[in-house]
């Protein structure tokens, strides 16, 4: 509480005053500070005005200028002015040009200072101690027509920084947008940066929000009440909707309450009066009534305007003269300064001299006042730092020297390697807090002396973020499945979840969690067909969505055995590759099983299994098998023996080829591409044949080498052993393709068989005698190529149709099937579809998530293998079309048109909501016809230019990026044509009784109504038209409103309000009552006068204001003070008595008349003073007998002897007593040492002391101390020895 009497010191020596300026001229505004320097903030509306092409600032020193070029009306309004702890207020008065008057504007008459009645309008209102707004009015939200629109984001207006005091309200609004949004916006509160307000809602905080369908703006509100020093900080306000966020901070000031300097301290403790203030209290209740301690907290008080006439000089502090007089004086100074209450008196005078005990107390006591000067700037209420970043606390102190104590949590921090750092420099002393951990989130206090500043630090963890996604799996039954996932920080916590529910450790161990530092491993041992389904890890910044597939174990051929055809002593291999390279199996012949030795081998090479016959035999011919271990399947091949008969010949015989073939056209070779290729041709002939190979190019080319091979017959060669392949003549004996000829064979062997190698190939033998010919036809088969990238199309909310064509080469054998596999865009592993083969062109796939990004590929299967994979399809997103519209209604019907209505679609999806079509159709046709080109995104619809009497009906669809839903159609066909309906005046229930509006306050009266065709409205006021331009009428197809701008008690009356559609009417009448102060009452004058009491009497005002009164306000003052007090309040009669008036002093009486509106603006006053005698009662003080206290003098404590050394000083001391207070005189050996200077003589409360400077041996002696007064005479003495220092 502040010092009573002191008065909080101003910035400003001189501050700005409110102005009248007519429209389009300049407004000039001048403020002085007390030094330069200072800084200073111009505010309009509570928003601060920065330099611009309407406002103007200027400095110049102390000097401080704000120009308002070409004012208008919407500049109108009130200002202030802001310099430290000070604020000033002002206001700014458009006048309309040609009129005398200002039009009225927002802002209201400005308080009126105590204590300066008549400077109310003329002067600004300055608040002390930095706290706008104390009442509660908001200056973070104007709401105006000059609240400036944000042109970025989603906020119309963002909440601004704000300040209240200790105990005050404040608002903060933020207004968004709505014309573009077809579901409300989501508003999220915060201070700070993470603390969501919408959970701390109760008694000190509120939530509201409105919406204005007129300019369709959503409206927030953050209301704090009872405002606490700790609700200081910034706020955040966050506004999001479907695809759009938007974030504002702002700053929340919150001052300490600072009483006013001309308090009335004594009024404290003069206790009120009971209700029914008619009523005398006794002297002997000096108890009753209330004791109101609140007043010296309050910001301001309601001060009684005063008398100018009747003002007496200011009094002296009755608090200073109590400070200094003695308690005998108390109750003499209470009674000639009015204190009645001598017990709350007593006590507020104890705390004042104890706190100034306080303030002046031994070093290292601090009072409050010292506390206020420890600190220059002091901590804030709160910091916020993000986790593992560092933050410095900071204050400034008014002692550079002062030492200081930093404490967590009220304990101490100490110096520990580089997690804290503290530094000094000059007045500063900070506080730095590297690599912040949620363990430094705590109270912070800095400690200097006795005072301490504390803050609070809050250790924001940021959110754990999805680095690396999961991955979708495609396993068989009793596979192993991880899913694997990588987070932004080590040992963050997840939850892991299958279709939304959250997965736990069972007792069973089916699911196994396992952290490696940022990655985060989910384990299933043995899948089982149960397990399928959507997996996703959630984190605090995000979530990540994979699929699991688990399907029955079964195994896929990708390359078949094939039949085999050999000659003896050549190698026979069978292979075979499966799609399990795990798998095991065995090999049979003719049905039992083949047991490997030195010719025949086994062997198994990841997912392909190879027989090897050695040196075949005819007993080598027979029907193999492979038969994988668990699975039901075999794959079989047939190994045919070729016999090669030798005929005996005689010399000169012509060449033959000995080949199995009848007819001379051997079955086609065939051969699996990168197999090895060996044609061992038999040959005989004497001499020796010559071996001629060739290729038969099969488009019609000639062979470089010779003629075409005709296939019936053989042609001339030459006598060389070259051959031709692709058109190439080849010659080589080794190589990859290579011809090696013996006596009686030749061998033709390609080494990895390529799909070139296919063809007729033309083996001639000659000799002299004669040649031979027989043509080969080998068959290159291959896996076929990649078919092209698949199509999609068809795309719904979780499927799609894929399509591909064929592949452009087949390999040689016919494509069997396809294979397709799927993944997610931003993914490397690619799921399988399908694993029974799929023999159509298309299918539709299912089971995706809506919104993902997938692509498709896709796989051609013949009897050899598998292709490689096609090039991926183009990506796309799974999207569902909306649901149909709820609730779609007609809200009216004319000639000509028809109003609509209906609500959003249940489901929307993950495409959004584009907007709506409108159509409609006659009733038993099907065709449909569009009410509107293109969408809106509205939910209501006027159709227009329809045929008048037509049967119609109308349907809705949604429409988002994946086409439009489903319609909703209306129930039954609406007819076009207008309603005749009754016309009603639907009176609200508040306008059937008297209405009642004050002076000056605007009249809006709205009365809604119902009737068709649109009804005619005529309003009325005692039975005559309305004239003037101050009342207005504005009507509307559903309501009239009824307005006057500023109501005079000339607007009183009965208005009435006609209804009409031809001939049908209804009407309805309304009494507005316009209602204003009542005057003062008339003669008032004093009856009588007795005692303590003086009866008053007085006549009712002469205007009660247009309304019934509510009574009288009496109120008494001393003639001396002239302080006013109230007697009765609510008083109805028009004579009273005031009793408890003090003696001898003289009264002023006057009286209010208060009726609906307040109290009347003047009172009557007594014209003379009325005086209080003093009763005739004579003091005689009693008489006492004198009392005798002289005494003679007497020696209470005597001299004593002393040794003492030469050079140093000694005293001799002793005490006395007497009264009168005796004369005192020293002798040394009967000399009289008054005169002498080395001996000084001191007395004080009877102690005597002699004190003799640096003695010598001479000053020893015999010492006498005498003590004399009118009583009598003592004396005492001792001897002194002086002794030199050996």
């Amino acid at each position: 509480m502040p010092e009573p009497g002191k008065k909080p010191v101003s910035a400003f020596s001189k501050k700005p005053r409110s102005v009248e300026v007519a429209a389009g001229s300049p407004a000039v505004f001048e403020a002085e500070t007390e030094r330069a320097g200072v800084k200073v903030r111009w505010q309009r509306a509570g928003s601060d005005i920065s330099p611009s092409d309407k406002y103007g600032l200027a400095v110049e020193g102390t000097r401080h200028t704000l120009t308002v070029r070409d004012v208008g009306p919407a500049d109108q309004g009130s200002y202030a002015v802001i310099a430290g702890s000070s604020k000033v207020k002002f206001d700014l008065k458009v006048l309309e040009a040609g009129k005398a008057e200002p039009v009225p504007g927002p802002a209201s008459a400005p308080t009126e200072a105590p204590g300066a009645p008549g400077e109310a309008l003329a002067s600004a209102t300055e608040v002390e101690g930095g706290s706008p707004s104390p009442e509660g009015s908001s200056s973070a939200a104007p709401d105006g027509p000059s609240a400036p629109d944000d042109p970025i984001g989603l906020f119309v207006m963002r909440p601004q920084d704000g300040e209240v005091t200790v105990g005050g309200s404040i608002t903060f609004s933020a207004r968004v947008a709505g014309a573009s949004l077809l579901k409300p916006p989501v508003v999220k509160w915060f201070k700070g940066k993470w603390v969501d307000l919408s959970s701390k809602v109760g008694q000190h905080l509120q939530l509201h929000d409105t919406y204005d369908r007129a300019s369709k703006v959503y409206l927030f509100e953050l209301h704090i009440t009872d405002a606490q020093t700790t609700f200081a900080g910034g706020y955040r306000c966050e506004v999001s909707t479907k695809d759009k966020f938007d974030s504002c901070n702002f700053n929340l000031i919150v001052h300490e309450a600072i009483g006013p300097g001309d308090l009335d301290l004594r009024s404290t403790f003069r206790r009120t009066s009971l209700a029914g203030g008619g009523r005398r209290i006794s002297d002997s209740h000096e108890d009753a009534g209330t004791l109101d301690f609140s007043s010296l907290l309050r910001k301001s008080s309601f001060r009684t305007p005063r008398d100018p006439k009747l003002e007496a000089p200011v009094e002296e502090d009755v608090w200073e003269i109590l400070r200094h007089a003695p308690p005998s004086e108390y109750e003499r100074i209470a009674f000639q300064h009015g204190i009645t209450d001598l017990r709350g008196m007593l006590k507020r005078l104890k705390g004042i001299k104890r706190d100034e005990k306080k303030s002046t107390g031994q070093p290292g006591e601090q009072g409050p006042e010292a506390g206020c000067s420890a600190f220059q700037k002091k901590l804030q209420p709160a910091y916020q730092v993000s986790k593992g970043h560092k933050i410095r606390l900071m204050v400034e102190l008014a002692d550079p020297d002062a030492e200081v104590k930093w404490l967590k949590n009220g304990q101490e921090i100490q110096m520990s390697g580089s997690k804290y750092i503290f530094e000094s420099i000059g007045t500063k002393r900070m506080l730095t807090i590297s690599q912040c951990s949620l363990a430094d989130d705590a109270a912070y206090q800095c400690v200097v002396g006795g005072e301490k500043c504390s803050t609070e630090l809050f250790v924001k963890e940021p959110p754990v973020l999805i680095t690396r996604p999961l991955e979708d799996q495609l396993v068989m039954v009793g596979q192993r499945v991880e899913f694997e996932c990588e987070v932004s920080e080590e040992g963050a916590q997840v939850k892991w979840l299958k279709d939304g529910v959250e997965l736990t450790r069972e007792e069973t161990f089916k699911y196994r969690f396992k952290k490696d530092g940022q990655k985060h491993h989910l384990i299933i041992n043995e899948a089982t067909l149960e397990d399928a389904g959507h997996y996703a890890l959630h984190t605090s910044g995000g979530q990540a969505l994979a699929e699991l597939i688990v399907q029955e174990k079964k195994l896929e051929v990708y390359q078949s055995i094939a039949d085999l055809t050999v000659g003896a002593k050549d190698q026979a291999v069978f292979k075979c590759e499966v799609s399990d390279e795990n798998v095991r199996g065995v090999w049979l012949k003719n049905g039992k099983e083949l047991v490997p030795d030195s010719r025949i081998k086994v062997s198994h090479i990841g997912r392909v299994h190879k027989l090897t016959i050695d040196d075949v035999t005819p007993a080598d011919e027979a029907d193999y098998s492979f038969v994988p271990e668990g699975f039901a399947c075999n794959l079989s091949a047939k190994l045919h023996f070729m016999e090669v008969k030798i005929d005996f010949v005689p010399r000169q015989e012509p060449p033959k080829i000995h080949l199995d073939c009848p007819g001379r056209k051997p079955d086609t070779i065939v051969v699996v591409a990168g197999n090895k290729l060996r044609l061992d041709v038999p040959i005989s002939g004497d001499p020796a044949p010559t071996v001629i190979w060739q290729k038969t190019i099969t488009k019609g080319n000639k062979i470089p080498a010779g003629p075409a091979p005709d296939a019936d017959a053989a042609g001339d060669s030459g006598a060389s052993d070259e051959w031709v392949f692709d058109r190439k003549l080849l010659c080589e004996t080794e190589g990859r393709v290579r011809v090696e000829t013996t006596k009686d064979r030749s061998i033709f062997t390609v080494e990895g068989a390529e799909k070139e190698d296919e063809g007729v190939y033309v083996v001639t033998v000659k000799n002299p005698v004669g040649e031979d010919q027989v043509n080969l036809t080998v068959k290159v088969i291959d896996v076929p190529d990649a078919p092209a990238a698949p199509k999609i199309s068809n795309v719904g909310e979780d499927s799609c149709t894929v399509q591909w064509e064929p592949p452009a080469y087949d390999g040689g054998q016919p494509v069997l099937g396809y294979i397709l596999e799927r993944k997610k865009k931003k993914s490397y592993r690619w799921m399988r579809l399908n694993f029974d083969l799929l023999r159509e062109l298309s299918l539709e796939a299912r089971r995706m998530i809506e919104g993902v990004v997938y692509e498709m590929r896709v796989y051609a299967v013949n009897a050899v293998g598998m292709s490689r994979p096609s090039p991926a399809s183009q990506p796309f997103m799974p999207i569902g079309p909306p649901s149909e519209p709820t609730h779609l209604a007609v809200e009216d019907v004319s000639d000509t048109t028809v109003s609509l209505k209906w609500r959003p679609p249940e489901r929307v999806g993950a495409g959004g909501l584009d907007g709506y079509s409108l159509e409609y159709c006659r009733e038993g046709c099907s065709e449909w016809v569009d009410a509107l080109q293109g969408l809106t995104e509205r939910t209501t619809m006027l159709v227009k230019d329809l045929p008048t009497g037509a049967r119609l009906l109308f349907r809705v669809r949604a429409h988002n990026v994946a086409g439009p839903g489903a319609p909703v159609t209306t129930k039954e066909p609406v007819t076009v044509q207008e309603i005749l309906q009754r016309p009603r005046l639907q009176l609200p229930r508040h306008l059937r009784q008297t209405i009642q509006r004050k002076v000056g306050e605007p009249v809006n009266l709205l009365i809604p109504f119902q009737g068709k065709p649109r009804p005619q409205v005529t309003w009325t006021k005692e039975g005559q038209p309305l004239a003037g331009e101050e009342v207005s009428i504005r009507n509307s197809p559903t309501d009239t409103i009824l307005f006057i701008r500023a109501a005079r008690r000339a607007h009183s009356g009965t208005y009435q309000v006609t209804l009409r559609i031809e001939n049908m009417e209804d009407k309805a009448e309304l009494v507005l009552q316009v209602i204003d102060k009542p005057s003062p009452p008339q003669d008032i004058r004093v009856i009588e006068t007795w005692g303590f009491n003086v009866a008053l009497e007085w006549k009712p005002p002469q205007d009660d204001g247009n309304t019934e009164l509510w009574g009288y306000t009496v109120q008494k003052a001393d003639k001396r003070t002239m302080e006013w007090f109230t007697v009765l309040e609510h008083y109805r009669r028009t004579h009273c008595v005031v009793s408890e008036l003090v003696i001898g002093n003289g009264y002023y009486f006057r009286v209010f008349s208060h009726n609906t509106v307040g109290p009347s603006d003047r009172a009557s006053t007594t014209k003379e003073p009325v005086f209080i005698p003093r009763p005739a009662i004579k003091y005689e003080p009693p008489s006492y007998k004198a009392l005798d206290f002289s005494e003679a003098p007497s020696f209470t404590r005597p001299l004593v002897n002393r040794s003492v050394i030469a050079g140093y000083n000694t005293t001799l001391c002793c005490a006395v007593r007497g009264s009168p207070k005796p004369q005192i005189s020293w002798f040394k050996n009967g000399l009289d040492l008054g005169k002498d200077a080395r001996f000084r003589m001191f007395s004080k409360q009877g102690v005597l002391t002699l004190e003799i400077r640096k003695p010598c041996p001479f000053d020893g002696g015999v010492y006498v101390c005498r003590a004399t007064n009118l009583q009598g005479e003592a004396q005492c003495e001792c001897r002194l020895e002086v002794r030199v220092p050996q």
